[in-house]
């Protein structure tokens, strides 16, 4: 059949555990998480080396950046709702990342905050609507959706694992030094950034027409159940609820306008990244005016979907403490691996420490996430699996244990104060099972809980989230960083600094799997027949 005239119904209805239009989706995805992993690793690093920036600054400005680049996945899920559809709010992201990646690559030192800001509202663009759309492939009975997301998640974090290593390493000298003029190093691993943005972008042009309706723009005329269906209509997440049509010199206008609205930010964003304290006021604005607009919206649902979207804000909540603790990896544990670790690993192997905390992460997602999925559906079939509210609890539960096991390498520290390198990639391992009880389930839950018509701003109120959380996270690393403002610290001193903080998250994080797990009752009545 020609992909062209592909339906919903044909695409949804795949034999096997996963539809082909998945792979394509995450190779697409994997791609795009090289170049965000490579820029998220070097950030801590450069602005302290290369910028000069002091810890706590730096800690600051990495959790303003990232908060941005998340929140900015709430606009590019809404724009993509009402004008764009998916696919062209993919492809805009994608060329504003290749861009700003550019920009970065010929001189990252003076025009570092332009690249960056490129780069944020890119993948505000681009991030919510590639996972919205592998949430359509799947029809809301389908219980093999979470197993779905759990391989997808695992395919993206190659690239997230490949851009997290190689990135920093290059730009540190580390990896290609024969190669590379020592003063080049930092433009050829944001240059990377940008070649496999591009690779990202040609595999998703190239493979986009096995995706029939789903992902096109909202305002073409929505399509009509069950026929077959040229390759420019239109559908944004259910036919039966698809935008009503709009004339094409108004369509036109209307994406012309997203386009150039989009570009006239750069220089707001600018400014509001590189002085954090802009930062507060944004964070402090953008959350409940989205509250505002989301209720707006629930008050045009029925009480039964009030309900579930009632539901997914409890979730949307509690990831914004999950995403705090969990980001330290950008900041505050960058430093720590930098000053703290040894390059030692089971005592023959020598790796870089950043790199290591920049992959280790996405590494174990790639061996364990595709064991988990099946694990669920295992336990589906004998009617033993966890419910969502439960597996997010055991998602904190993880999370507490992990930040133990990052309190506890001052146990094994030598007198100067480098640690095991060995003891802190364990903690990454069981940071990895937290977040795959929580991160995937999450992005599922948010399509099984969200009308058609709203699963794009739902999409983006999870990164949304998300971006509260790295918010949180750059507080957190600033206030470690902060006591050793007008002192020198040993090693030794700064292992015990760090460590206890670490210490203070575990406790936290246990605090909030116990209530998630004992409010879950109420949860489940409110999310109904969903699962």
């Amino acid at each position: 059949m020609d992909n062209r005239t592909l339906t919903l119904d044909q695409i949804q209805d795949f034999k096997g555990k996963y539809p082909k239009q998945l792979w394509y989706l995450f190779f697409s995805e994997m791609w795009e998480r090289f170049c965000f992993y490579g820029m998220r690793g070097m950030l801590t690093f450069f602005m302290i080396h290369q910028l000069m920036f002091n810890e706590k600054d730096a800690n600051l400005q990495y959790g303003a950046t990232q908060a941005f680049v998340y929140a900015f996945t709430f606009i590019g899920g809404l724009f993509a709702d009402k004008i764009l559809g998916f696919r062209k709010s993919l492809f805009w992201g994608g060329i504003l990342m290749i861009v700003g990646s550019c920009i970065l690559a010929y001189d990252p030192h003076r025009f570092f905050f332009l690249g960056i800001s490129f780069t944020i509202i890119g993948t505000g663009f681009f991030k919510p609507n590639i996972s919205t759309m592998v949430g359509s492939l799947y029809r809301n009975s389908d219980d093999r959706r979470d197993a779905g997301f759990s391989l997808f998640y695992s395919g993206i974090n190659i690239g997230a694992l490949l851009g997290g290593y190689l990135c920093v390493a290059i730009g540190k000298g580390q990896v290609l030094s024969s190669l590379i003029p020592a003063d080049h190093t930092w433009n050829v691993a944001f240059s990377l950034a940008a070649v496999v943005m591009t690779i990202s972008l040609v595999t998703f042009l190239f493979t986009q027409k096995t995706l029939g309706p789903i992902g096109l723009s909202p305002l073409l005329p929505k399509p009509v159940a069950n026929q077959g269906m040229e390759s420019d209509t239109i559908f944004s997440g259910d036919p039966k609820v698809a935008g009503p049509a709009a004339p094409g010199r108004s369509r036109k206008w209307y994406e012309y306008v997203v386009y150039l609205g989009s570009l006239a930010l750069i220089p707001v964003i600018m400014a509001m990244v590189s002085k954090t304290e802009y930062t507060n006021y944004f964070m402090w604005t953008i959350g409940p005016l989205t509250l505002v607009y989301l209720f707006y919206e629930m008050s045009k649902c029925t009480p039964a979907e009030r309900k579930k979207l009632g539901a997914a804000l409890v979730f949307i909540i509690f990831s914004i403490f999950f995403w705090g603790i969990y980001e330290q990896s950008g900041g505050s544990l960058s430093v720590f691996a930098a000053e703290n670790l040894s390059d030692k690993m089971l005592g023959f192997l020598h790796l870089d420490p950043n790199g290591v905390n920049n992959a280790a992460n996405a590494l174990f997602v790639i061996i364990l996430a595709p064991v988990i999925g099946v694990l669920w559906l295992w336990m589906s079939k004998r009617r033993i699996e966890p419910n969502t509210v439960v597996k997010f609890g055991l998602g904190f539960v993880f999370l507490a244990l992990a930040y133990y096991v990052f309190y506890a390498t001052r146990f094994f520290a030598d007198a100067k104060g480098v640690t095991s390198l060995d003891v802190f990639t364990v903690a990454y391992l069981v940071v990895t099972i937290g977040e795959l009880c929580l991160s995937p389930i999450g992005l599922s839950i948010m399509t099984k809980l969200s009308p058609g018509r709203l699963q794009g701003m739902m999409m983006g109120m999870w990164f949304l989230a998300s971006a509260y959380g790295q918010y949180v996270a750059g507080l957190v690393g600033a206030s470690l960083a902060e006591v050793k403002e007008g002192k020198t610290y040993s090693l030794i001193e700064k292992l015990q600094i760090y460590t206890d903080g670490y210490f203070m998250l575990a406790l936290y994080a246990l605090g909030a799997g116990v209530l998630l797990i004992i409010i879950s009752p109420i949860v489940r009545k409110m999310m109904q027949e969903v699962k």
